[in-house]
């Protein structure tokens, strides 16, 4: 072979091989790549992030302060999920998965779907019980409540199924997404133990929400939430009447609402019970943070 040929072959081998990262197959001089892992909403994007640590990047489908029952993904949304090595789903029948989980899967078929849901017992949406809502619904037309993030319990089966899910796309980092698993139980069980303590000891345990996202929250702690609206509708006028008559009699000065929706029927209501509006962000990033600022509010709110 010509003596000059030779180190061009050499010299291109090397380049190829320095540039051969590819879905995490390490690259000597930065390192391995990150794995792209997609979700739908905020709070999983901070649980994914904290089991998969610095080899994972997160692509969220729902930005903040966007509406999930109306948002639409963006084209550089869909091109993003293209490179993706997973894709983790509430499962719980949030609608933006209901309407656009299919087309984001057809973009890329091959990345792993994982429903963080599984084991998680679903429970019933809220629903207005008044006799002319009584008298339209029934249990069969109801649907399940799909905020189930919003419970710590619910949230540690969450977790354990991204941290599965990461270990089969990922199994030469098993250790390190066990290990940052079990930290963040720990942390959600100290979560947990916090929120009991600070809404013990309350005889009034009913709070008025705008949207009805804190079933799985009230279930956990014992306590009501009664909400404004039910199924994407705003209250007719006979449930506003309704609505202000049970937060007089339930001693609530205060209606929680969330900054994604309108927050024109809550005022309607604060007004007229001489209360007030308080945000309480169901779809906040840092879940831990946000899940204590939100206790801490309800319990102003009891008696």
């Amino acid at each position: 072979m010509n003596n000059k040929i030779l180190p061009v072959i050499v010299l291109l081998i090397v380049a190829f091989s320095g540039n051969a990262c590819i879905n995490g197959v390490p690259d000597q001089q930065n390192g391995p790549k990150q794995l792209i892992i997609v979700t739908s909403i905020l709070p999983q994007a901070d649980f994914i992030e904290h089991i998969g640590g610095d080899k994972v990047e997160v692509i969220v489908m729902i930005p903040p302060g966007a509406n999930p029952a109306t948002y639409e993904p963006t084209a550089s949304q869909l091109k993003a999920v293209s490179s993706a090595g997973m894709y983790a789903k509430v499962g719980s029948g949030l609608l933006f998965e209901e309407v656009w989980l299919d087309k984001i899967i057809s973009t890329n078929p091959d990345m792993l779907m994982v429903d963080t849901s599984k084991g998680v017992t679903l429970m019933e949406m809220e629903e207005h019980h008044h006799e002319e809502e009584n008298s339209r619904h029934n249990n069969d037309e109801r649907s399940m409540d799909p905020h189930i993030w919003l419970s710590p319990e619910n949230a540690q089966i969450m977790v354990q199924n991204i941290c599965d899910g990461l270990i089969r796309i990922d199994p030469a980092n098993e250790t390190y997404y066990e290990q940052n698993k079990e930290q963040y139980i720990r942390d959600l069980e100290v979560l947990d133990s916090k929120i009991n303590q600070s809404l013990s000891g309350f005889k009034n345990r009913t709070f008025m929400v705008f949207h009805p996202s804190w079933g799985y929250f009230a279930r956990d702690y014992n306590l009501t939430m009664i909400a404004v609206e039910i199924e994407g509708k705003e209250p007719s006028v006979s449930d506003m009447a309704h609505l202000i008559k049970t937060a007089k009699e339930n001693d609530i000065n205060v209606i929680f609402v969330q900054p994604q929706f309108s927050t024109k029927s809550a005022e309607v209501i604060a007004k007229e019970i001489g209360g007030g509006v308080i945000p309480a962000d169901s779809l906040a990033k840092d879940y831990l943070v946000n899940l204590h600022e939100v206790t801490n509010s309800f319990a102003q709110s009891l008696t």
